[in-house]
């Protein structure tokens, strides 16, 4: 126990470092992702043309399609060699602001596919404009039906924030590894995956409250 208590404030500095990368990702990324998936309902290739849409779904495979530890790598080293630097902070939450947002698209996407068109006519019929029927009809109507996908790619979040090891950041796992390799036991990465274990617990648990405020929408 004496050993625990001695390592726990590294421990402790690393789950402060991941928080604010998971924090401020969600932030970033759930209402870019909101806006991206407008861009990619088919019924509005008219108003972004097929150039527009075709870069939204360009952007979506790219970071959909390749690991977040290469878009990280690809930031924060490759980047400068065209004057685009950032720190090691800033270059973690652009690549997870960018990869997560892409993600959310496609989910927020798919919620907005399942809502029937026949509700934005009879929305008109109420005299409610576009907005006002996506805001008040339709997107409520949407969160519900992303909240478990949504809830999924949120607990996700929490592990993939390990990968910030890789351009030197101190999250929880680093500050878990270099405990190890210096004491040689394997204590602080059990203490690690404890620590992961109750934030996806909490996280969880959030969810589930959340999605029974929604369920009066059934």
């Amino acid at each position: 126990m004496s050993y625990i208590f001695q390592i726990l404030p590294a421990l402790l500095s690393g789950v402060k470092m991941t928080l604010g990368i998971f924090a401020i990702t969600l932030i970033g990324s759930i209402p870019l992702g909101l806006i991206l998936s407008v861009g990619l309902i088919p019924k509005l290739k008219s108003i972004l043309g097929k150039a527009g849409k075709g870069l939204l779904e360009g952007y979506v495979w790219v970071f959909r399609g390749t690991p977040l530890l290469l878009q990280l790598m690809f930031i924060f080293y490759g980047l400068p060699i065209i004057g685009l630097v950032f720190d090691r902070f800033s270059a973690a939450l652009v690549a997870f602001i960018l990869n997560y947002a892409a993600y959310f698209a496609e989910i927020f996407r798919g919620g907005f596919g399942a809502i029937d068109e026949g509700q934005f006519e009879a929305s008109t019929v109420l005299n409610m404009t576009r907005w006002q029927a996506l805001r008040y009809v339709v997107i409520p109507q949407v969160v519900k039906i992303v909240l478990p996908s949504i809830g999924n790619e949120v607990i996700n979040l929490v592990k993939d924030s390990s990968l910030v090891y890789v351009i030197g950041l101190g999250d929880l796992l680093r500050a878990g590894n270099i405990a190890s390799a210096r004491d040689v036991t394997l204590v602080p990465l059990v203490l690690v995956g404890i620590i992961y274990l109750l934030l996806t617990l909490i996280l969880t648990f959030l969810q589930k409250q959340i999605e029974s405020a929604f369920s009066y929408y059934r």
